[in-house]
């Protein structure tokens, strides 16, 4: 628990430190200025065609920026020496990848919390600013995506021998589960007979943290009608107590599942290392 502390701790001054970390800080700021305005034209009352526009930012903005900078992250430590000097001290793997994720989620919740705070300073100050309600639900929204793409992104910083095979394969992975996923989930239902549809659509959105969150934040805000049948039992569940702890379930764990997967590489390319020594 030491070492993970002191890992995180190192991490999140490494991070203020990044300039890509202030790159992102000001074009997020921009974007939460950005929603400001559009806010300013029509309400946030419930889910409205504003509403989906500004959760279709979020989510063409913050799974790369969370890619990118975890990846490196990791990446840069074995480009610069950095891990071999560490992994010289009796440091446990797990807690050095641990460490890591946690200063990172540190420094990005910050990044994401400046951004709308100074929105809804703004905001505020000429006294149109977000309701309450709606601040809450997308600053919560912001922070699980940067949750789960971040254990995603220390995944991809163990397979990764440097920072541009981290950017190559982690735009390929945004560009997948972002941009690419209606025209996939489509084409894959498309070949498969009727009734396996539901049981595949229930697979496939599991499998995609972008989507599980963004249909969890539609249904929260009251815009579950506009998903379709297809949708009914989601809906359902969603909106009963228990919903919101088997959501919050299934986040853990996938983030467990890949921060542990990460783990497991890193400690095998550390053994491979010192046998090579």
């Amino acid at each position: 628990m030491l070492h993970l502390k002191t890992i995180a701790s190192r991490e999140i001054k490494l991070g203020f430190r990044n300039p890509w970390a202030y790159s992102f800080m000001a074009l997020f700021a921009l974007f939460s200025l950005a929603l400001l305005l559009i806010q300013s034209q029509a309400g946030l009352t419930g889910y409205t065609s504003t509403t989906g526009t500004m959760i279709n930012l979020i989510l063409y903005l913050l799974p790369l920026m969370t890619l990118l900078l975890g990846s490196f992250s990791l990446t840069s430590e074995k480009e610069e020496g950095g891990w071999r000097l560490l992994s010289s001290f009796s440091l446990r793997t797990r807690a050095y990848i641990w460490g890591k994720y946690a200063g990172l989620a540190v420094v990005l919740t910050v990044i994401v919390a400046f951004g709308f705070g100074l929105s809804g300073i703004a905001g505020a100050a000429f006294g149109r600013g977000f309701s309450l309600q709606a601040f809450g639900l997308f600053l919560l929204f912001s922070v699980l995506i940067i949750l789960q793409f971040l254990g995603l992104s220390a995944l991809l910083g163990a397979l990764c021998r440097n920072r541009w095979q981290a950017l190559t394969y982690g735009v390929g992975i945004w560009f997948f589960l972002i941009l690419g996923w209606p025209t996939i989930l489509i084409a894959v239902l498309g070949f498969l007979p009727y009734l396996w549809i539901k049981p595949a659509l229930v697979a496939l959105i599991f499998m995609n943290p972008a989507e599980l969150n963004r249909l969890f934040l539609i249904v929260k805000m009251g815009g579950g009608s506009i998903l379709g049948p297809e949708y009914y039992q989601w809906v359902k569940w969603i909106q009963q107590p228990l919903g919101s702890l088997i959501f919050a379930g299934v986040l853990v764990l996938w983030i467990v599942i890949y921060v542990e997967a990460a783990s497991g590489l890193w400690e095998r390319g550390r053994r491979r290392g010192q046998e090579a020594a």
